[in-house]
């Protein structure tokens, strides 16, 4: 199992991610949850050039990613599951449940410090919210996500298994959240308790910041609830919100040779202070 799932861990996210995209692509086109304010084709080409350049530094980086480090962890004994003897099924739900816990709290600190809003502000300043916003950060933040994750990973010793089930699951609720996508409302209401769903999430894309610092979950929407950041619904309803940050409105932000120099022409404002984000021409200015 092992031998396989090192051969073919590229492969099956791969898969997944083309699977995934396909469907929320579809479902967008079929029920659209709103209506978009820029046309797709700026935005598509920015938010996928990203990921591309995205995937190349992190398999330049850490050739063996995650799941390999997965693998050096065990062969050592490190991490706490590699100590403390639990049922394999127990091990895989601890796995997927602390990776998670640790994605939110990265979520919450990207936030909140300066320097590493810089970085997450690449994500939020996407004028809309598609199946491709779900995979839209800046290459820096990617690299610096992943160090965290490997550290999470090497305290607490994960088996294989546990780790690509949490990356795959990771990578297909992050475009199922950010989709354009439309829940009946009482399934939303009872999927809401469960994972998080496009209209949770889509909160947090709000242009006011008391509701974008809000809902920071990717998968379990419990530690929104269980740590306070859980808001049901944006004040302007759905269709009135705006997506966003006041800064960077204009659309030739959206290339990605502006995405990538966008956190080089924001003040060092924090996410979670109040205060004003500043204008596109005043950072240009400065």
């Amino acid at each position: 199992m092992t031998e396989w799932i090192m051969s073919n861990e590229p492969v099956i996210r791969l898969g997944f991610f083309a699977g995934i995209f396909g469907l929320m692509a579809i479902w967008e086109i079929l029920a659209s949850r709103r209506e978009l304010t820029t046309g797709k084709g700026r935005r598509w080409v920015g938010n996928l050039s990203l990921v591309l350049v995205d995937t190349l530094i992190v398999r330049l980086l850490f050739p063996t990613a995650a799941v390999g480090t997965a693998l050096i962890v065990a062969d050592l004994g490190w991490g706490v599951l590699n100590v403390v003897s639990v049922p394999y099924w127990a091990a895989l739900l601890i796995s997927v449940a602390t990776l998670d816990l640790a994605i939110y709290l990265q979520h919450v600190m990207f936030h909140a410090l300066p320097a590493l809003w810089r970085l997450h502000m690449v994500h939020h300043a996407d004028l809309d919210l598609d199946v491709t916003s779900g995979s839209r950060f800046h290459p820096i933040e990617i690299v610096l996500s992943m160090f965290i994750k490997l550290g999470v990973i090497s305290v607490l010793g994960p088996p294989l298994l546990g780790v690509l089930i949490f990356e795959v699951v990771l990578n297909a609720l992050a475009m199922f959240n950010h989709a354009n996508a439309r829940i009946p409302l009482p399934l939303d209401r009872v999927l809401r308790w469960i994972i998080v769903t496009p209209d949770m999430h889509r909160v947090h894309h709000s242009v006011e910041k008391p509701e974008h610092n809000t809902n920071f979950g990717f998968n379990l929407s419990c530690w929104d609830r269980v740590l306070g950041t859980y808001k049901d619904q944006p004040a302007k309803g759905h269709e009135g919100m705006i997506i966003g940050l006041k800064s960077f409105r204009e659309r030739s932000w959206q290339s990605l040779p502006r995405l990538l120099s966008m956190p080089f022409f924001k003040p060092a404002e924090t996410s979670l202070r109040s205060g004003s984000e500043g204008s596109p021409g005043e950072m240009e200015k400065e």
